[in-house]
Order: structure tokens, then sequence, then C-alpha cells
């Protein structure tokens, strides 16, 4: 393996050195995603038929808390990919979901709506920056895409016939929004409070996921929808 790959990372409050538990709250934290995902398979276990599409975002979300767990833990740039990779699949992923299940798209339009989102994800850094040169948000402007898909695919669904799942979806994007606010803000915090935020971003991106899974489950194919966090 290339020796840049092992190149540590230092990007967040909590960690003062190289070493594997300089991060323990970080860390422990990704905990919750297992979690999130746990409930998410138990609920899926007791549904009929098979909802596999949820499953894979349940399998998803898990890799995801493991792979957070493995960069705040080893943080080094292969660890880095394996912590960003499996947020990217889950975002495609429910994206695409929501515009089959929640907006009621034919699998091609579905699909070229997700590749526009994808396009539109990938180039939006530049775009920012070229409007706010210098202002990262501590690296958190590449997640505001999935914060207004969020926001927009819960306003579109609130307009169908998917109430329950619009307003989820709402609340999922108020409660990322928070989240991303506690990412953001993380090392300006560090001479005030060492451990930093990054923390609460675990915790609450884990309950994002959480009622996103739910709301999947709850609006499966041949499923009534029941109650979904709100």
């Amino acid at each position: 393996m290339n020796p840049s790959w092992f190149q540590p990372i230092d990007s967040y409050c909590e960690r003062t050195d190289a070493s594997f538990w300089a991060e323990p709250v970080n860390a422990v934290t990704n905990g919750f995603f297992l979690l999130a995902a746990a409930h998410a398979l138990w609920v899926w276990r007791g549904r009929q038929p098979r909802d596999w599409p949820s499953l894979w975002l349940i399998v998803v979300t898990a890799i995801v808390g493991i792979g957070s767990f493995l960069f705040h833990t080893f943080a080094n740039r292969w660890s880095l990919l394996a912590d960003v990779l499996p947020i990217a699949v889950f975002i495609y992923s429910y994206f695409l979901l929501a515009m089959r299940r929640y907006l009621r798209f034919g699998i091609g339009v579905a699909v070229a709506i997700t590749l526009i989102f994808a396009a539109f994800n990938a180039s939006f850094g530049r775009l920012w920056l070229g409007l706010f040169p210098g202002v990262t948000l501590n690296g958190s402007v590449s997640y505001l895409p999935a914060l207004m898909a969020m926001f927009a695919v819960g306003i579109a669904g609130r307009r169908a016939k998917v109430g329950q799942a619009g307003r989820a979806l709402l609340w999922a994007g108020s409660t990322f929004a928070l989240s991303l606010t506690f990412r953001s803000i993380d090392n300006a915090v560090c001479s005030t409070l060492p451990p930093g935020t990054h923390a609460l971003w675990h915790m609450l991106n884990a309950l994002v996921l959480w009622i996103l899974m739910i709301t999947a489950l709850t609006h499966a194919p041949n499923e009534r929808p029941l109650h979904v966090p709100c």
C-alpha cells in the first residue's frame, strides 16, 4: 500500500496526537449508528413482504458507523475513505429510494434525477467557494446538498400523497442542520470545550439516519404507512 495512505490526519478538536485512542468520544459515539441500524433491522424483520432496499440502507448505516470509528481511531488517508464513502453511498441510495417510493417517479426518471443530484453535489464545493471564498464550515460544505435535498423532498412529499414521509424528512432535515452546525464549530470551540462538538454530529446524524430508515420502512410497497417519526 502506498505509504501516503498512512499519512496522519488531524482534523478534529479532540485529537491531540496520532495515537489510536486520541479521539475517545468521537470514536465511541459511532456506536449510535450501530444502535440505529440495529433498531431498524428489528423493525425490518417484523415486516412482510421483505423490503430489500430498506435492508440495504440498514447495512450501509452500520458500515457508516464502522467506517467513522476507523477514521477517528486510525486517522489517516485510507480510514478517511472508509469514513466518507459509506456516507456517500447512503446519501445517493436514499435519494433514489425517495424518488421512487415517496415521489413515485418511474425508475428511469428517478435514476436521471439522482444523477443530476450527484452532478450538483460534485460541483457544489466550487460553486460555494466562488460565492464565499475561504468559508469551508470546517469541511461541512460538502454536506449542504444533502441538507437541501432533505428539505426539497420533504416539501415535495407534503404536496404529494405522502404527507407523513414529507414531515419526517423535514424533521430529519432540521436535525441534520443542527448536526452540521455542531460539525462546523468543532475547531472553533477547542479553547473552551477541549473534546469539541464533533461527537454531537455523530449522535444527531445517527438520529437522522434512523428517522430516514424508519420512514422508508413504513412506506414500503404493499405496506400501509404507519406512524413515522415527526
